[in-house]
């Protein structure tokens, strides 16, 4: 850890609002390429949208993307927020670096290989400011999405590990409404070794390949999504599903995410079938991923290769919170660990023993911020101090 000399936040560019919340929107954007480290450095107000492009003209790429092109890279890797792919770590496993601005106005970087690092990454804002970001960077290459449509839950269930391991990266879609999957978005590297899967088939399974662009909600204009039908382009406009100059998925919504060991996939997925009644009145869509095992201490695929469950509700809490419940209940066999930014109703004391390395972590944020002043009522209550 390299600790470098004391300025004050705002003199960085950094603007806090009446309520306290710290916004990155005066930093510099940086974008530094280290062609040696394979490496990119950036500002961590940065949004992944808006970093692709030019990091793909300069021949680079990084190894994946969420969803949303529109998240800061900052939030999203403080938070454990992914993508999909059998071999995939989520996002904040391409961090090489962080610098962060302390409690006390120090400029702290935070490097892999570093004691402190493992817990750094995926901190929830609570070490610090972070102010820039050093991701790992691949060459650039293109990939190509299908979708397929109305895959029963008996062939996915019965063939889930083929389906999600089929192409780079694989995400399933259910409203839960009836016994089927609603679509299946297979995304291809060009450049891999092994055969497109789903390249040419009119079929997977029993699911019909698309006959036209698809919204993952239905109903919903897909005119917002990547483009689909097997067209080749570059990574950025494929790996996430919704376009950088659209509203992003159907805009006004409320989200879940619980985190299963991967080996409990098809066992989650019954369990939550079960409950379709309780689930189906408030959901907009539910989305399975996959996310590959790492070592970072408050990710949710910490040290399990995982099976994601993200539910997109409608804007309705009261209609959200006994959903969410019958949900919990339903996974606590698992040991489901939920996603840090997003709505959950488990117990505090349940969630910290889901994630292990809680306690050091505590530590972690004490020696960081001695008095408190990155905590709040949402970390009081779930990161005892």
């Amino acid at each position: 850890m390299w600790i470098g000399r004391v300025l004050p936040a705002l003199s960085l560019g950094l603007r806090a609002s009446a309520r306290d919340q710290i916004s990155l929107a005066g930093m510099p954007p940086l974008l530094h390429i280290d062609a040696e480290r394979s490496t990119v450095t950036v500002g961590g107000g940065v949004r992944y949208g808006e970093l692709a492009p030019p990091l793909d003209r300069a021949g680079y790429a990084l190894h994946n993307l969420g969803s949303l092109p529109h998240i800061c890279i900052a939030g999203a890797t403080a938070t454990g927020t992914h993508g999909s792919g059998w071999t995939n770590g989520n996002l904040a496993t391409a961090v090489r670096a962080l610098e962060l601005v302390t409690a006390s106005g120090d400029v702290v970087t935070v490097e892999r290989g570093d004691d402190d690092f493992a817990g750094s990454v995926v901190a929830l804002g609570m070490l610090g400011i972070v102010t820039s970001v050093t991701l790992a960077i691949d060459p650039t290459y293109a990939v190509a999405q299908y979708v397929y449509d109305n895959l029963s839950l008996a062939q996915f269930t019965a063939h889930l590990e083929a389906t999600m391991s089929a192409e780079y990266s694989v995400s399933v879609f259910t409203d839960w409404r009836g016994p089927v999957m609603n679509q299946v978005w297979m995304k291809h590297r060009t450049d891999a070794s092994k055969p497109w899967q789903a390249w040419g088939q009119a079929r997977w399974l029993d699911a019909r390949v698309a006959d036209g662009p698809r919204h993952p909600v239905p109903g919903v204009d897909p005119a917002a999504c990547t483009e689909q039908g097997g067209v080749p382009g570059p990574w950025y406009e494929r790996l996430p599903h919704f376009r950088l100059d659209f509203t992003p998925s159907s805009g006004d919504e409320l989200q879940s995410e619980y985190f299963v060991p991967r080996e409990a996939a098809v066992a989650a997925v019954t369990a939550v079938r079960s409950i379709a009644h309780l689930i189906a009145p408030a959901l907009q869509i539910c989305e399975l991923r996959t996310i590959a095992a790492d070592d970072l201490w408050l990710s949710p695929a910490y040290g399990r290769d995982s099976f994601a469950l993200h539910f997109t509700w409608i804007s309705d809490m009261a209609a959200v919170i006994p959903a969410l419940t019958a949900i919990e209940q339903q996974l606590a066999p698992f040991d489901a660990r939920p996603h840090w930014g997003k709505v959950f109703a488990m117990n505090a004391d349940v969630v910290r023993s889901r994630y292990e390395r809680l306690p050091d972590f505590s530590k972690l944020a004490a020696r960081f911020d001695p008095t408190g002043k990155f905590r709040n009522e949402f970390v009081d209550r779930f990161v005892p101090r």
